[in-house]
């Protein structure tokens, strides 16, 4: 008896459940979502070369595009289009700054990327197909998506394709072990007046995770440490009243969701919030955010001293430890944190003071 392919088994799949996220697909078959979509190679889906420095801003042709980023419980989606794309000569990091699509690239493990056509409802695309280029690390878990949206340049699409097209169009992916998580010290191992003090002479945000590698910290556990001058838990359930808290009062947010290999922010307003089946979304026309809830394991408020004065937010992380999201408010190098969002962010208890 022939076995189904997998390409067979996640097209049954959809079939009986058509709502079934393919990430969801993916872990009901075992396999990761890159295997799903190099099953589909040859069908509805290009396998494109892997060159970084030359397909990331050759994305820039598309023009207006939605770009996702996304990790277990968070998926973070912006409009916009990729401007003065970077990317480092070594093709280990890369980013674009721009007021819509605002992104990190952290490339040492990525690892495959295609084209994927899917056909859609009308209603979501005039044409009802759906043009996306997706990129996987090298265990075949999501990185980054690019997709084509009404206004995009449809014709940069088959000159897009035909520069970076495989010449090996291979329905199998080949998959490396997880790098292995640098270890980190037990919490009675560390010298904790000296990571106090660290902290405290902290002059950017960007120092932080360094500091936390030089003392061989994971991040909960540093905000455990650290003691409640620069780190309070919070109530999970406070997270979705700092969106609506921030809605009310019109006041613009920073909102950092990434994975280990990308993260996207969105900086702006936030207006229409909606719950849907246990996520809770913000639905705007430029930008869209799904955070699953019941992921949430532990909400923090943490303040970081930098050379223009303390830096707040407000960051959700997952049972194990994995950060979900980051809301900041709005600010550019040299200049303080806006009042308006620390008075926020300061606005709710902490389960200390409960």
């Amino acid at each position: 008896m022939k076995t189904a392919t997998l390409y067979e088994q996640w097209s049954s799949l959809k079939e009986t459940q058509p709502q079934l996220r393919i990430l969801d697909a993916a872990n009901q078959l075992g396999v990761s979502e890159g295997e799903i979509v190099a099953s589909r190679v040859g069908i509805d889906t290009i396998k494109l070369l892997p060159e970084w420095g030359l397909l990331m801003p050759a994305i820039e042709s598309f023009g207006q595009i939605m770009a996702l980023t996304r990790n277990e419980y968070c998926v973070h989606e912006r409009k916009g289009a990729y401007i003065d794309t970077a990317i480092g000569e070594d093709n280990k990091v890369g980013l674009i700054v721009s007021p819509d699509i605002d992104l990190r690239f952290l490339m040492s493990n990525w690892g495959s990327v295609f084209a994927v056509v899917d056909k859609v409802p009308e209603k979501i695309v005039k044409d009802g197909i759906l043009r996306s280029i997706q990129i996987f690390d090298k265990q075949g878990v999501a990185v980054h998506k690019v997709y084509l949206i009404e206004g995009s340049n449809i014709e940069a699409w088959t000159p897009f394709i035909d520069r970076f097209k495989d010449p090996e169009q291979s329905q199998t992916l080949q998959l490396e072990p997880k790098p292995l998580s640098e270890p980190t010290i037990a919490d009675q191992q560390l010298d904790v007046e000296a990571f106090r003090k660290s902290w405290a002479e902290l002059k950017d945000t960007h120092h932080f995770v360094p500091m936390l590698k030089d003392y061989k910290l994971g991040r909960v556990q540093a905000l455990k440490l650290i003691g409640k001058e620069w780190a309070e838990s919070l109530a999970i359930d406070l997270l979705p009243e700092v969106f609506e808290k921030a809605s009310k009062l019109k006041q613009k947010i920073m909102v950092f969701v990434g994975n280990d290999n990308c993260v996207q922010i969105h900086t702006g307003l936030v207006e229409n919030l909606k719950w849907v089946n246990g996520w809770f979304n913000v639905l705007d026309p430029l930008f869209d955010l799904h955070l699953k809830m019941e992921g949430v394991a532990e909400l923090w408020r943490v303040r970081r001293p930098t050379t223009e004065g303390i830096v707040t937010s407000i960051e959700a992380y997952d049972a194990s430890g994995s950060i979900i999201l980051q809301l900041f408010g709005p600010r550019r190098p040299g200049i303080p944190e806006r009042k308006g969002w620390r008075e926020l962010a300061e606005s709710f208890p902490s389960l200390e003071d409960k």
